[in-house]
């Protein structure tokens, strides 16, 4: 299925993908994921939340699409699932029904190829669109999952299945679920897996350590920010087409506060470019960053409520220095007026946990780039 095209109102996207043209650089990126997938490698794709892997995976699946029709493509985040049970779920929601025409001869072909449940064809509640669920019990989530991966094989068709924030099977109830995993995807020919995750950790020890079951099963990518100077070309191009300029050291303000962390470069250059004016001076810019402090406010506030005096501290210093190496030192606690060492680390625990503070290549950090600035403000 060919993709569809669509042209957005406002070219910098926050969410969603359109197609390449509103898809900024990411060439090298995209050509050596499509490489590895057409040389039948699967690939593990690692960055930040925000940081661009969805989107880089659609445009993936879009020059796919458009290079060979008869591809399957899908995409599924599974961050909201907490057992292995939802997850089958959501993949039999994924892939069933787009392997072929729902009709009543599909219905039947997919009722004679499951044994341990019963498709079920409805229309969705708000498109309208036949969709297949599954209807099983939970206890036969093993069997129903290997059956799933087998309707793929059988299909014939070349298969590309990206498993977005592929980290979370490390926190289903059910052991063995990597290996369970594995097991499966090494015997399907005909499907190549991009394995997604923002959790470097997590990620990295799944596919890096030897005791784990995919251990060197895939390719390594880390997603990094894109060149400053591809983005800048690419933002002023569009300010230019609506007949406004975007002042190359206004963008420069902008990219080295967010470091050129994609999402929020989006987020500041789609209010910017909704102005309709040519953006030359940075206060402009700083107008726009106070606004969507302004609107985070009430989000934040409820954040920052449910953390202890010890977190709410820890990441307050945090967001003071921006990245730090040993929130445990001596220097650093000492001259934030933080507590004792054994006190830091379990609120750090705690804040990494709860996904308020990411640790970087660079360093801890608040996750939320915004919500750093605002505790800065508050």
């Amino acid at each position: 299925m060919k993709a569809q095209k669509i042209q957005p109102r406002n070219p910098f996207l926050v969410y969603g993908y359109a197609s390449p043209r509103y898809f900024c650089d990411r060439e090298a990126e995209t050509q050596q994921i499509l490489s590895a997938l057409e040389n039948e490698r699967n690939l593990t794709l690692i960055a930040p939340r925000r940081m661009g892997k969805t989107g880089l995976i659609k445009n993936v699946f879009y020059t796919l699409q458009e290079q060979k029709l008869e591809v399957a493509c899908f995409y599924m985040d599974i961050f909201a699932t907490r057992d292995l049970s939802s997850l089958v779920r959501l993949l039999a929601k994924t892939v069933l029904g787009r392997l072929d025409t729902l009709s009543e001869s599909a219905l039947h072909k997919l009722t004679s190829f499951f044994r341990s449940c019963r498709p079920v064809i409805s229309a969705d509640e708000l498109t309208g669109v036949p969709t297949v669920t599954l209807d099983f019990v939970a206890d036969k989530s093993e069997q129903t999952l290997k059956e799933i991966f087998d309707y793929m094989a059988a299909s014939g068709k070349n298969c590309y299945l990206a498993i977005d924030e592929f980290q979370q099977i490390t926190s289903y109830p059910e052991e063995g679920t990597e290996a369970l995993l594995r097991s499966y995807i090494q015997f399907i020919p005909n499907v190549r897996f991009i394995f997604a995750g923002s959790s470097q950790h997590l990620m990295q020890e799944m596919f890096v350590s030897a005791k784990r079951p995919f251990y060197q099963s895939t390719q390594l990518m880390v997603l990094r920010e894109i060149d400053e100077e591809s983005y800048y070309r690419f933002a002023r191009n569009f300010f230019e087409l609506q007949g406004q300029k975007l002042d190359k050291s206004v963008f420069h303000w902008i990219y080295s506060r967010f470091e050129g962390h994609t999402w929020y470069m989006q987020a500041m250059l789609n209010r910017l470019y909704e102005r309709n004016e040519s953006v030359v001076d940075a206060t402009q810019a700083e107008q726009v960053l106070m606004g969507l402090l302004e609107e985070n406010t009430p989000v934040y506030q409820n954040l920052i409520i449910m953390l202890t005096d010890n977190q709410l501290a820890l990441m307050k210093a945090i967001a003071h220095e921006g990245k730090v190496t040993a929130p445990n030192s001596g220097e650093f606690i000492l001259g934030h007026g933080l507590k004792t060492p054994s006190s830091v680390n379990a609120a750090l625990k705690s804040l990494v946990e709860k996904e308020l503070v990411y640790k970087s290549a660079d360093g801890y950090m608040v996750y939320d780039r915004f919500m750093g600035m605002w505790l800065l403000r508050n």
